[in-house]
């Protein structure tokens, strides 16, 4: 098989590496590229492809993450990870670790934890590499990864989050969310939502933000039931879509382009954590990116326009 076919075979994996250990879809498709060039030029054969590229990935990933800390210290609001709609890599034998380590919750604990731990966790945790294989990864020997996977699983299992195991029940769920959410439905919405749910958004300073978040499940019915249908009325799109492995949405504007993206955290069937993303910047590749500020204004124009008929713009 030549290179370029190997390589490509084992694409998705190195992505989805990439991806957990980045938290950025761009960032995750760089570091596979760099990658491929490194592999390209590289004279060595070696004994397992799949071990050396992956590798090579990690290294790259933990100092791009490295850089990238400093950036998402000084970053405005809440940091979230760039929305993934789909994981390019399945692995049956490992279904419910890639599934978990996928979502928006697991990637925010995994920030806690040094890229070290960071690439120790992933590669262990998720991907079930052998530890002379992760000592190669990182440039540690075996003993000093076992530490560092040792310190990297109890930081985890502090926080790990829980979720509903039955993904019918989050599902079907999700679906009389976004029912009663396109509706503004306060009291269907209510009732699907945890009494401490908490809504929070990642705009980065560059899009309107739900302040710094809604806690409450009074508050944060109240807060979609005013916003989203009139979303809706001025043409506006609420699309079910798996976000990170777990329910969520996109919401576009009228011509299709991306606004924001929602996932919901689902336990004890009820929604615990709504979290959106709508910094254009970490939208770019789930689709062409609208004016979150522009349709916003129009939304509140059609609101006032329905709650104050004297106050309807005129056409």
């Amino acid at each position: 098989m030549r290179r370029a076919e190997e390589f490509e075979e084992l694409r998705p994996l190195l992505f989805s590496i990439a991806y957990r250990i980045l938290g950025s879809v761009s960032e995750a498709e760089d570091a596979v590229q760099e990658t491929w060039l490194r592999w390209d030029d590289s004279p060595v054969t070696p004994t397992s492809t799949k071990a050396f590229l992956s590798a090579v990935v990690t290294r790259i990933s933990i100092d791009v993450l490295r850089s990238a800390r400093v950036r998402r210290a000084e970053y405005v609001g809440p940091w979230f990870p760039e929305p993934l709609m789909a994981d390019p890599y399945q692995d049956p034998e490992r279904s419910a670790e890639l599934a978990d380590s996928l979502s928006m919750a697991a990637l925010l604990l995994l920030e806690r934890l040094s890229p070290l731990e960071r690439a120790v966790f992933v590669l262990r945790e998720v991907f079930a590499f052998r530890f002379a294989e992760i000592a190669s990864a990182v440039g540690r020997s075996e003993a000093a990864c076992r530490r560092l996977a040792v310190r990297a699983r109890r930081h985890m299992d502090e926080g790990r989050p829980r979720f509903d195991a039955d993904r019918k029940e989050r599902e079907e769920l999700a679906e009389r969310f976004f029912d009663a959410f396109r509706e503004g439905d306060v009291d269907a919405l209510r009732e699907l939502l945890a009494a401490d749910v908490h809504m929070v958004g990642d705009s980065g300073g560059k899009a309107p933000q739900w302040a710094r978040g809604i806690v409450g499940a009074g508050n944060v019915a109240r807060l979609l039931a005013a916003i989203v249908p009139p979303f809706v009325r001025i043409g506006g799109v609420v699309e079910p879509h798996r976000v990170n492995g777990r329910p969520g949405a996109i919401l576009r504007d009228r011509d299709g382009r991306v606004l924001n993206t929602l996932a919901l955290d689902v336990l004890d069937g009820q929604i615990q954590t709504i979290r959106s993303v709508i910094n254009p910047d970490k939208l770019c590749h789930v689709g062409p990116v609208a004016d979150a500020r522009a349709v916003l204004r129009e939304t509140w124009q059609a609101r006032r326009g329905v709650d104050r008929p004297e106050e309807r713009p005129a056409p």
